[in-house]
């Protein structure tokens, strides 16, 4: 029985499937025949939503964040994202490795050194190349890719597995709304929220894949003079494209896992090395003020809209506005992801490991690079005035070993390139499959190559060029994040709504209640058990 069913499923293809699939398709080739004219479009709505909409992406991402820190301290926070006797199914390394891997990715090597020295030579408010603008610069840096990036990853991942793993839902994004929805999940609105993330998934992912893509570009350009140029970046596109698409037909036990790995042992690797040869008292000097400074300037910061400062309102719509849609655009994927590899985790640890070491890890790596850039370029100007794709290979060719250090980059780039789409084909495969933990090779080969065209399209409508290309990137994630934020929201307050009742059922308090959740985890062998095999039955019926 359980192999027909499965067979029928495969047979049948999603209605989210065909629509995403035409959404996609509909934009490679407006963007593919109409480059110039796509690229002054989806500029001119970007400009639109910083000026008239960014009150409301500073508002949500902060309203989020404490979202995840009330959980993290609530009763809530003892509930598990699965049956009370699910364990983990990846040690707490791999499972570190994974969710740093699918959500940060190729943006730490990018802009490792290119975002710290671009607000030194031109900070949000302090006088340029200066000590203020030193401290503003890393401050800045580290806010971007702290906590706010992950808070967004984390409550999208939350609602998922929470629904996914404790109610027996599919692991679909419209499933986690039946508190809100009931059964309209299933039906034409479910359809419309699932397109929705996956259009977001494709898009926040090629955003990722047109920076590695321009990175290494780069990187080949002035280590060998290799041509920087569209059409040597839609080599590479191909290139990596046939790399992880082969990875991801092994499936995610073995090529994402291994990958992963690979990925933090290269990273700490070059960022140990770094360290080590590098100005190494000033980095752990700087990351602790600076750390401190982003702490006692955190509120103000998260909901400064510059209002009355028109420098840093253009500031914050090239960097803030732009990661806050970034990240939003990224959540479904990334979200979906974790969920999937965080299944037998308590709330409390799930939000504590997403929410806080990455976010320290990030202020590491962004200190460590951060420092050595802004150093080789007080020494060499001419730094700061180079594109964001080359500047990291520059600055490591005044150390020791400077070549093998662009080398390792290079290779991590491209391990990172793997990894994120890798990932994102799995998450696209399960969105478009009736939430299938194991979608077919048909349909992830399908999405491996679309977010590929999507990557060669925002390149293509920059015409190669690295600020134009990085404009046309910056402008799809902000784009794309706008219809999904409110799917988000509806995410935080479904969860909320279930979590809570359940944790009502539970008698769940503050303090310790070992005899409740005895008796639950009795209940779990009965009543709770049929409430969820019913459930998976009637979306068989559903689906068939």
């Amino acid at each position: 029985m359980k192999s027909s069913e499965t067979t029928n499923r495969n047979n049948k293809r999603s209605p989210v499937f065909i629509y995403s699939a035409i959404v996609v398709a509909i934009v490679v080739l407006i963007g593919a025949i109409w480059p110039t004219q796509f690229g002054d479009v989806t500029n001119e709505i970007k400009l639109w939503i910083t000026d008239k909409l960014g009150w409301y992406y500073l508002i949500l991402t902060t309203i989020i964040v404490f979202f995840c820190v009330f959980l993290m301290f609530s009763p809530i926070g003892k509930l598990k994202l699965g049956k009370p006797n699910d364990k983990p199914e990846f040690n707490t390394i791999s499972w570190f490795a994974m969710l740093f891997s699918a959500g940060m990715g190729i943006g730490l090597v990018f802009y490792g050194a290119a975002e710290p020295m671009a607000h030194f030579a031109a900070p949000p408010t302090a006088e340029p190349e200066t000590k203020a603008a030193y401290t503003e610069a890393l401050r800045s840096t580290f806010f971007h890719w702290g906590f706010h990036a992950w808070a967004v990853y984390g409550v999208v991942a939350l609602a998922l597995a929470y629904a996914q793993f404790r109610k027996g839902e599919p692991g679909l994004i419209s499933r986690t709304l039946r508190p809100m929805l009931g059964n309209k999940v299933e039906g034409p609105i479910g359809t419309i929220i699932d397109v929705l993330a996956v259009f977001a998934t494709v898009v926040g992912v090629a955003v990722s894949l047109g920076m590695g893509a321009l990175q290494i570009n780069g990187g080949l350009n002035y280590l060998f003079d290799v041509p920087n140029n569209i059409w040597v970046q839609g080599i590479i596109i191909t290139i990596v494209t046939i790399l992880f698409l082969i990875s991801a037909w092994s499936g995610l036990s073995k090529g994402i896992q291994y990958l992963s790995n690979l990925n933090i042992s290269l990273g700490l690797l070059l960022m140990i090395i770094v360290l080590i040869i590098g100005p190494t008292v000033l980095i752990l000097n700087m990351m602790t003020s600076s750390t401190g400074s982003l702490l006692n300037s955190f509120l103000a910061n998260s909901f400064d809209t510059a209002a009355q400062n028109p420098q840093k309102r253009e500031w914050m719509s090239s960097w803030t506005l732009y990661y806050w849609g970034w990240w939003l655009s990224w959540s479904p994927f990334v979200g979906i992801f974790i969920a999937r590899v965080s299944k037998g985790r308590s709330i409390r640890e799930f939000i504590g490991g997403v929410l806080l070491v990455p976010a320290i890890v990030s202020f590491i790596w962004f200190s460590v690079f951060g420092v050595l850039g802004i150093e080789a370029g007080k020494k060499d100007p001419k730094l700061f005035e180079m594109s964001a794709e080359t500047q990291l290979f520059a600055v490591f060719n005044d150390l020791p070993f400077g070549i093998v250090l662009s080398l390792i980059a290079l290779v991590l780039i491209g391990s990172f390139f793997i990894t994120s789409a890798d990932s994102a084909t799995f998450v696209l495969g399960m969105q478009t499959s009736f939430g299938s933990l194991e979608p077919t090779n048909f349909v992830k080969v399908t999405w491996g190559i679309a977010q590929s065209l999507i990557a060669f399209v925002l390149l293509f409508a920059g015409g190669g060029d690295g600020a134009e290309a990085l404009n046309a990137i910056q402008s799809a994630a902000i784009i794309s994040a706008l219809p999904f934020s409110f799917v988000v929201i509806m995410m935080m307050i479904s969860f909320y709504k279930d979590a809570n009742q359940e944790r009502k059922f539970l008698g769940l308090t503050l303090t310790p209640n070992k005899h409740r959740m005895k008796d639950y985890v009795e209940l779990q062998k009965d009543e709770y058990e049929d409430d969820i095999i019913e459930r998976r039955k009637d979306f068989r019926n559903t689906e068939q």
